[in-house]
């Protein structure tokens, strides 16, 4: 069964598409800059421009010559890559649903995704002190509803006094935390009147200002310390594409093969941008 079909685009819209579908972090921040990047080493240039003064003005006076802003830049690099390199024997594949092949792909996107939400969410380690609740040596713990509720409003009141916007704040917590959301009548679930129409991947409900996302990706060790990550989307930005996919016949065998490569990376642009809760569950 010779892949007579192939067509590179093709496979490569459909990893990027399964690997879109199943990020989380990867769905709440900054990926303007993903169009700019085409092999590993890429560089993205990242300008910011700081604050204008606000003046009082004075009928019939003068204003002072205008400023002269202050900027910034920042380099984003593509310095992250992984690949998938699998194969279906052509007796395995006859005796199979004939579209084995997609499913497979599918199944190397969302490993793809994984990887890069891992990564996207180990970015928690360049948080400003300021923005820290807890630690790996004194832990919080988030024992009943109330506390897990009491502990978002705590994120949100780091993210206010850093002066981040409110528009489209995130969170993202393990299965645990929104068990005990799920139990304060304050959390709104997805699937409720209330709730947005048009969600994010892996999103659950917002509560406390909050889009509210669950991942098993949350950073944690051992299945304690979680670092549960609030932020806005300007927070960090990251890029990621699927820069060669291939199909070939291996020389030694009666079978289809498929490899490929995604190049990626993501940079906290904001540290004050998110803030970071350490908890256990007991």
């Amino acid at each position: 069964m010779a892949l007579t079909n192939f067509i590179p685009a093709v496979w490569a819209g459909l990893l990027l598409a399964n690997l879109n579908k199943s990020l989380v972090y990867g769905s709440l921040v900054n990926r303007d800059y993903e169009g700019e990047i085409a092999r590993m080493g890429d560089s993205v240039k990242i300008n910011s421009i700081g604050r204008v003064t606000v003046f009082d003005y004075v009928k019939n006076t003068n204003m002072a010559d205008p400023e002269t802003l202050n900027d910034s830049q920042q380099t984003l690099l593509i310095n992250q890559s992984k690949a998938f390199n699998f194969q279906i024997d052509d007796i395995d594949a006859a005796q199979q649903n004939p579209k084995v092949m997609a499913e497979a792909t599918a199944e190397g996107g969302y490993a793809l995704a994984d990887v890069n939400d891992r990564f996207i969410a180990s970015l928690y380690t360049g948080a400003q002190a300021a923005n820290l609740i807890g630690s790996d040596a004194s832990p919080t713990s988030i024992v009943t509803p109330a506390d897990a509720y009491l502990f978002l409003v705590r994120l949100k009141v780091k993210l206010d006094e850093a002066d981040i916007p409110q528009t489209g704040r995130w969170v993202v917590v393990p299965a645990w935390f929104h068990g005990l959301l799920l139990q304060d009548s304050r959390f709104v679930a997805v699937g409720s009147m209330a709730s947005d129409a048009v969600l994010r991947n892996g999103q659950v409900g917002m509560a406390a200002g909050f889009d509210i996302s669950m991942s098993n990706n949350v950073p944690n060790t051992a299945q304690a310390r979680y670092k549960i990550i609030a932020g806005y989307p300007g927070a960090i930005s990251y890029a990621a594409q699927i820069v060669e996919v291939e199909g070939y016949r291996p020389e030694k065998r009666f079978a289809d093969a498929l490899k490929g490569l995604n190049v990626y990376g993501a940079k906290l642009v904001r540290p004050g941008g998110i803030a970071v809760l350490t908890a256990n569950p007991t």
